[in-house]
């Protein structure tokens, strides 16, 4: 047992983010890292139980937690991404949803046993997936822009419908089962539930106009989001229990199609919190299992429900929903296979079984394990397959990680076809169509529109891109957008061309250029005037491989002063682009690709 519970939140956190990193570094899937983290320092060794340990406090902090991350996840909802895939997500959200519940109820009262009621009331919850799941499986997978939209749009919306259909179906229990039954008990439900998506719809606009009016300083706008999204959750769920959660979606989609510039900017900071968030409390509710309900998970009756809510139901309805909507068989194929639960399933669960139990339902007693077991085998399964499914059916943007070029010119021509050339995906980016007909003469990828326009926000797929390079003549505009995408790209693949050597033209401080975000590319002496004039005056570009015998000592001798070193491929074929800051010195292996005018003797 650890020394104190401020120690134990201490070690939650330091292993929640490990978890995070560990799943980053080797390339695993962060749910099943974070699962097995959880059941290791709680059932397996005892370290913790937070279930226990945290008393009274602990379901109050679960909620919070889910609110914040559905708010959060719905914050990503605009409607402009609807386009193309918009019947597709409402069918799989309704008529997917009711056919999953149903298909679900009879599972578990014929494989797992359960009683009509007890059925009904868990088969409405195990309609949800959630982003405490989906979103870590789509960082990982790098699915094409429409399925992962898909999954997105359905994670968020179906997860606070999965519960209101669980609380549905007990109403619906209490009142036939009632020795009085009243019809206003089921009315006062629906009331309760369009009073939340009230409250969230008005206190979203109700925020957006605070802003929008300046009526909330800048360094008060995080805190004031976070605390009026936790006054929506609690005061939904008091006057209808699970109702929260659809009040802050509400909000959050609200938010969401305002088109608040500052609500954006704290999108970031929001997704920040989001991530500590599902890494702590996913494993404070693993590390909440005991021995007797990790044993009960290996039922048969509970294996053959799971396996069938896996292989059967949920691909049924995705199947049948999405007749019609326009969606390849591959995309229904995984989108049928991708539904791992999480928070939301864990936590309403716990509270039904509670609940169903003091009602006189006894089987409710094995809610926790049913659960438990299908979150575990669906996190575990879907967490794994994703990348090597979403390959084999062509979903998945194959290939090397990538470089998206803003800003079209001889130079960014040549740097493009050398990407290219070593099979690494790129795109140049430009607001000038003129500029662009360098790009399509050479038969390159290329967007026509300014990256930071909302337009292109929803109609560029920069996914298959890793690298962020900014090779515009416009210096100020290069640092605003280092600075705009570095929380996106991470500070080490956001590039800037160097402004130095214009000083003296223009005045542009040289002091400010390492205040502003994105790193110095190639190297501060090569301005993108100097790249251009050597582009079109000789330089071309060349690939060679060091060895023991001709070191990168011996390459650089070898080469004119004015040379450019672009970029390095290392054996595991990853890309590294030469700049001011980098500390990755070539070694035996390693492939080097630079512009210049002479020949390696």
């Amino acid at each position: 047992m650890v020394p104190s519970l401020l120690f134990e939140l201490m070690l939650i956190g330091l292993l929640g983010v490990a978890s995070q990193w560990v799943a980053w570094r080797f390339r695993m899937p962060a749910i099943v890292v974070m699962a097995a983290t959880g059941l290791i320092i709680g059932p397996v060794f005892g370290l913790i139980n937070p279930e226990q340990d945290f008393g009274d406090l602990y379901s109050p902090l679960i909620s919070v937690a889910v609110a914040i991350i559905l708010f959060e996840g719905s914050l990503n909802l605009s409607f402009k991404e609807l386009r193309g895939i918009g019947k597709p997500i409402f069918r799989i959200s309704t008529v997917g949803a009711f056919i999953a519940w149903i298909l679900g109820s009879l599972t578990a009262h014929y494989i797992a046993g359960l009683s009509w009621a007890v059925a009904f009331v868990i088969g409405g919850l195990f309609v949800v997936t959630g982003p405490t799941v989906i979103m870590p499986l789509l960082r990982q997978a790098k699915l094409k822009a429409r399925p992962a939209k898909v999954l997105k749009w359905e994670g968020i919306i179906v997860d606070p419908i999965g519960a209101l259909l669980a609380v549905f179906a007990f109403e619906i229990i209490t009142f036939i089962t009632a020795s009085n039954p009243e019809a206003s008990q089921i009315l006062l439900f629906f009331a309760g539930s369009l009073f939340a998506v009230f409250l969230g719809w008005i206190l979203g606009r109700g925020l957006g106009w605070m802003f929008e009016m300046g009526h909330v300083p800048e360094f008060l706008k995080s805190p004031t989001v976070v605390v009026v999204v936790l006054f929506c959750f609690t005061i939904a769920d008091v006057i209808m229990h699970e109702t929260g959660l659809l009040s802050v979606t509400a909000m959050g989609i609200t938010l969401a199609n305002m088109g608040i510039r500052s609500v954006s900017d704290m999108r970031h900071f929001k997704e920040n919190i989001s991530v500590l968030l599902i890494s702590t409390i996913f494993i404070m509710l693993t590390a909440s299992l005991d021995v007797a309900t990790i044993m009960q998970i290996f039922n048969p009756h509970i294996i053959g429900y799971v396996l069938l809510m896996m292989f059967a139901v949920r691909p049924l309805s995705i199947f049948l929903s999405t007749i019609g909507t326009g969606l390849s068989l591959n995309e229904k194929v995984l989108i049928g296979w991708i539904a791992p639960r999480g928070i939301v399933a864990l936590t309403v669960s716990g509270y039904f079984a509670g609940v169903l139990t003091e009602a006189g339902y006894e089987d409710a007693s094995i809610l926790t394990a049913l659960t438990f077991a299908l979150v575990i085998f669906t996190v575990i399964a879907h967490g794994f397959s994703i990348g090597w499914l979403s390959k084999k059916l062509n979903l998945s943007n194959k290939g090397n990680p990538g470089a998206l070029i803003v800003g079209s010119n001889p130079f960014t021509i040549q740097l493009a076809k050398s990407l290219k050339e070593a099979n690494y995906p790129s795109i140049i980016v430009d607001s000038s169509w003129e500029n662009l007909s360098l790009a399509r003469k050479e038969g390159l990828q290329f967007y026509h529109g300014s990256m930071l326009s909302e337009q292109t926000e929803h109609h560029l797929d920069t996914i298959p891109y890793e690298y962020l390079l900014t090779l515009t003549h416009d210096k100020s505009y290069n640092s605003l957008l280092c600075t705009t995408f570095l929380p996106e790209y991470g500070r080490t693949n956001v590039f800037k061309v160097s402004p130095y050597t214009t000083f003296k033209d223009n005045g542009y401080s040289t002091g400010m250029v390492s205040q502003v975000g994105g790193r110095i590319l190639f190297d501060k002496k090569f301005s993108l005037e100097d790249l251009i004039d050597k582009a079109e005056n000789g330089f071309t570009v060349r690939q060679t491989t060091l060895t023991d015998k001709f070191t990168f000592e011996h390459y650089k001798q070898a080469k004119d002063p004015e040379t450019v070193y672009l970029f390095l491929i290392k054996p595991s074929g990853q890309l590294k682009f030469f700049s001011e800051e980098m500390r990755t010195v070539p070694a035996s292996g390693d492939k080097i690709v630079s512009l210049t005018k002479g020949k390696v003797k």
